[in-house]
């Protein structure tokens, strides 16, 4: 097995951390470097892990090293490894939001295997969709490495070039904002129309849980889906028909569109000085 070093200790580091270890991976093979020592400290009781406060001993001993930091910090957290990270030469995998590979293969000294993520939320409970995006100096062994990382927490999807990346930090990215904010609306109505908030609250998310869960399910399409649900003259009919009016598809693409716009721009503010 691969020695898997996290630079970073945070939560999405952990999701992964869980993830691997019951995925199979040794806990003697992962390692993770964090600042706060409370943080070492739990990560190392919690998973029986190796936990550190140096980037660089871990950079010097990495087959597979992950930037889980913020993305306005990579680039001073990433620059003082490149001496070690040049000897050693590990796949170098970022899940830092807007961070392009060529800016970090840049700050790391160049020429490295690069591979650009973009995990979302869920995949703390497991539930996770990634989006993967590898450099020219991936090879097959290390693009199986790192989908299996990110597969440990959920669904993975490889996309065919980095642009594409903008569109899935909109999508499945934000998307859990989305979700939760119609869970919310749906929720706040149900209340004022007269069911307690709490039954509201679950029958909310119990219904968006298990719609989801059959659109992934079914051979049907989402269309073909609700269309099996919404019997002409019926109850379904009349709430759809409100929300097509209200242009629910329209506010869906502006949306998709605003997010996708915003996420080109923190891209080019993070590299602007490369």
């Amino acid at each position: 097995m691969d020695t898997i070093a996290f630079i970073g200790g945070g939560n999405m580091a952990e999701c992964l951390i869980g993830g691997l270890l019951t995925s199979g991976h040794k806990p003697s093979l992962i390692h993770v470097s964090e600042p706060d020592e409370s943080r070492r400290n739990f990560l190392s009781k919690e998973y029986g892990i190796s936990c550190v406060e140096s980037n660089i001993k871990l950079a010097e001993k990495a087959d597979l090293l992950l930037f889980a930091v913020k993305p306005q910090l990579l680039k001073q957290i990433a620059e003082p490894l490149t001496q070690a990270v040049q000897v050693r030469q590990p796949l170098v995998l970022s899940i830092a939001a807007g961070v392009r590979t060529t800016d970090l293969e840049h700050w790391l000294g160049g020429t490295l295997a690069v591979v650009r993520v973009m995990p979302n939320t869920p995949a703390m409970v497991r539930a996770g969709a990634s989006g993967l995006y590898a450099n020219h100096l991936v090879n097959s062994q290390q693009k199986n490495l790192a989908e299996s990382i990110m597969r440990s927490v959920g669904l993975t999807v490889w996309l065919e070039n980095e642009k594409q990346m903008d569109i899935v930090t909109a999508l499945s990215g934000s998307g859990p904002a989305y979700i939760f904010r119609i869970i919310e609306a749906m929720e706040d109505a149900a209340t004022r129309a007269g069911l307690a908030r709490e039954t509201s609250r679950l029958l909310a998310i119990e219904t968006t849980l298990g719609a989801a869960r059959l659109a992934m399910e079914s051979d049907d399409s989402p269309a073909q889906l609700r269309q099996k649900v919404t019997s002409p003259g019926g109850t379904t009919e009349q709430g759809l028909k409100q929300l097509e009016e209200g242009n629910i598809e329209q506010l869906f693409q502006n949306a998709i569109n605003a997010a996708i716009d915003r996420s080109r721009q923190i891209g080019d503010e993070l590299g602007a000085d490369t």
